[in-house]
């Protein structure tokens, strides 16, 4: 089945107000710049994001944020956007901040069908606050449970037309396991291939998981903090 769509705003047309989506990449690396960009030109409101990382604020997620758009944002690591902090400070935004191994884990879990799961990570702070906990051999483990969307933005390397998806080293990042997590996923590619284009063994999201898939361009490839040692 070939689950080509022609360009990132048709892809992501049908997203509706109120839509929870999970975007991968991790800071601005991995980041579906094009899906971002339509979903942004799009206007819709009131989403809620999960997201390892809010963007900066003028690049990423953090134009979306910057408009208003999002309603909520599920992260882990968020430093680098002072919107995002003037918002949560406000009371603009709804935020939950999750150690970054749960929030992994967490969507993982819905992936492979896991409602719930128990870890040690969070015991004793704020975030256990209403979760429930138990002890396994004398140890304090808190329940989490899965993390799913309505809609997941990934962003491979290449891919076919079949939706199979290969990453590029770190770019890789929460990608193939937002791939998983989702009720629709919609895939970015560098490079789009006919079926049999990729080497089987080198798939890392098989195409089951991918229901659309889109040709990417432009990508400038932003860095967050850009440093260079002296000398």
């Amino acid at each position: 089945m070939d689950k080509t769509v022609a360009s990132a705003a048709a892809a992501v047309a049908d997203i509706p107000n109120g839509a929870t989506v999970m975007i991968g990449g991790f800071g601005l690396c991995g980041n579906p710049e094009n899906l971002i960009t339509a979903l942004f030109e799009l206007g819709r409101r009131n989403l809620t994001i999960i997201s390892n990382n809010a963007g900066t604020d003028h690049e990423g997620i953090g134009v979306m944020l910057a408009a208003g758009q999002i309603k909520k944002m599920i992260s882990t690591y968020v430093g680098e956007n002072a919107i995002f902090e003037e918002k949560a400070r406000s009371g603009e935004l709804e935020t939950e901040l999750l150690p970054q191994g749960t929030f992994a884990e967490r969507i993982r879990a819905a992936g492979a069908g896991i409602p719930a799961f128990f870890t040690p990570a969070g015991v004793g702070t704020v975030v256990a606050e209403g979760k429930e906990t138990r002890e396994f051999d004398g140890r304090v483990y808190l329940m989490e449970r899965w993390l799913k969307a309505d809609f997941a933005l990934v962003k491979a390397f290449r891919g076919d037309r079949w939706g199979n998806l290969t990453y590029r080293k770190t770019a890789r990042n929460f990608n193939p396991v937002m791939a998983t997590a989702a009720h629709v996923t919609i895939a970015e590619v560098e490079e789009l291939l006919p079926p049999g284009g990729l080497d089987a063994d080198s798939i890392v999201t098989p195409a089951i998981y991918v229901h659309r898939i889109v040709l990417g361009a432009g990508y400038r490839k932003p860095i967050e903090r850009r440093t260079v040692r002296k000398g």
